[in-house]
């Protein structure tokens, strides 16, 4: 069986949807592809095996270079903006050209949802570590302070890892386990129960939550 690990999304934003019982089931939704094969790659060839996918969207790559251009003609579509690769079973089945679509997934399956987190700018450690910080009465010194950071005579310097205040969010998350509820392959959407990391329009990869490095081998 042919199984491509997953797709390019984009989010759309979150709405809801109701179950059997009348339970409100929040969920997002998710413009799932089209993606087109741009390239594959053979474990005889390149060491893996892979196809690279490209997000087709209405608005290609704004004044593409060359060596661009030149990686998209075999594949017949203009430059695209968003390219990944993923995992394939068999990819010499697949050529240039190709599409896949949001049909690789079905309704009650558990995919795994990679994104960029919202950036939150710099943030102290309270709201980025979650510290409890210091009593908040009259006269305390100490509120939302990080408090002791190292010792002084030895190391006598702050050790790698220590948590402290700076850039918070704006970096790659997986969420796990979540479940399909609904599929559109007319619309390209895919819908999902619980939240996906990042903010409405932000690229997602969708990856199946079956797939393992063995089935790839």
């Amino acid at each position: 069986m042919i199984m491509v690990e997953g797709l390019i999304g984009k989010k759309i934003g979150m709405s809801q949807r109701f179950d059997d019982d009348g339970n409100v089931v929040p969920v997002t939704l998710i413009k799932a592809g089209p993606c087109t094969v741009i390239q594959t790659k053979t474990r005889e060839k390149d060491g893996y095996t892979a196809v690279q996918l490209g997000f087709v969207e209405d608005k290609g790559a704004k004044r593409p270079g060359k060596a661009q251009v030149g990686h998209f003609k075999k594949s017949g579509v203009p430059v695209v903006r968003k390219l990944q690769e993923v995992g394939c079973t068999e990819p010499a089945e697949f050529k240039e050209g190709d599409q896949v679509l949001v049909d690789i997934f079905e309704v009650g399956e558990t995919i795994h949802v990679v994104g960029t987190s919202k950036g939150k700018g710099f943030a102290g450690v309270v709201k980025r570590h979650h510290f409890a910080g210091g009593d908040a009465a009259h006269g305390s010194m100490f509120h939302r302070a990080p408090g002791s950071i190292g010792a002084s005579s030895y190391p006598s310097r702050v050790v790698k890892g220590m948590r402290m205040g700076g850039h918070m969010g704006d970096e790659r998350v997986t969420v796990r386990n979540l479940k399909v509820v609904e599929t559109d392959k007319d619309n390209n959407l895919l819908v999902v129960k619980g939240a996906v990391p990042g903010a409405r329009g932000g690229y997602l990869l969708i990856r199946k939550g079956t797939f393992s490095a063995r089935s790839a081998k």
